[in-house]
């Protein structure tokens, strides 16, 4: 048998984005260096991103701190459907709100994002191989965070709708062989300053 060490994965939502989504904004600059800093306290191997600018942009902000962790792109980081559910799965009180969210996933994007998510799970879950542990920072989007999350929770898979993340806030999960998956962080935003503390759904909402 293989040997396999404790896994502490590292989730964050890139930061604020332009409204034209190119990058990021002033404000988003400064909760990606402001996360940077915080993350250096921690012995990361390694920073995962998804190939957009905001996540590209932020992972890039992370490093400046942690300048001996390499910068990994990847596909399954991106900002994607990881599943779409049946009306059948949903809370009947809810399915008509979230139906009618998913409504603009064209069929491609359906087709494309759960083979991603399930890769995702593949590459960015578990136990590390080898028998040193491993601190991996993934710098994605919120509906990623949403459904690495509710997998780790055990939660049926359409959750990932109900799980929400801040930009820049930190999520952590840690696997641990022959143990369950545990969320030891969960949305984290003590590294921001007051102002630049929001989830984004809705735009106003500050915690």
């Amino acid at each position: 048998m293989a040997a396999a060490a404790t896994r502490h994965l590292y989730l964050v939502r890139h930061g604020e984005a332009l409204p034209d989504e190119s990058g990021l904004s002033d404000d988003g600059r400064r909760q990606a260096a402001a996360l940077g800093r915080r993350l250096a306290e921690h012995p990361i191997s390694v920073i995962h991103h998804g190939p957009l600018p905001r996540a590209a942009q932020t992972a890039a902000l992370i490093g400046e701190h942690l300048p001996a962790a390499p910068r990994c792109v990847a596909a399954t980081a991106g900002d994607y459907v990881p599943y779409v559910p049946r009306r059948e799965e949903l809370p009947p009180d809810s399915a008509e709100r979230l139906l009618r969210f998913l409504e603009g996933a064209t069929e491609q994007e359906r087709a494309l994002g759960p083979s991603l998510a399930r890769r995702a799970l593949e590459q960015f879950t578990g136990p590390a191989e080898g028998d040193e542990e491993r601190h991996e920072v993934l710098v994605t989007h919120n509906f990623l965070v949403g459904w690495l999350v509710s997998h780790a929770m055990d939660a049926p898979p359409w959750r990932w709708l109900s799980v929400q993340q801040a930009n820049a806030a930190l999520t952590v999960i840690r696997y641990t062989p022959g143990r369950p998956v545990t969320v030891l962080v969960h949305n984290d935003m003590r590294h921001l300053p007051a102002e630049l503390r929001w989830t984004g759904f809705p735009p106003g909402a500050r915690i």
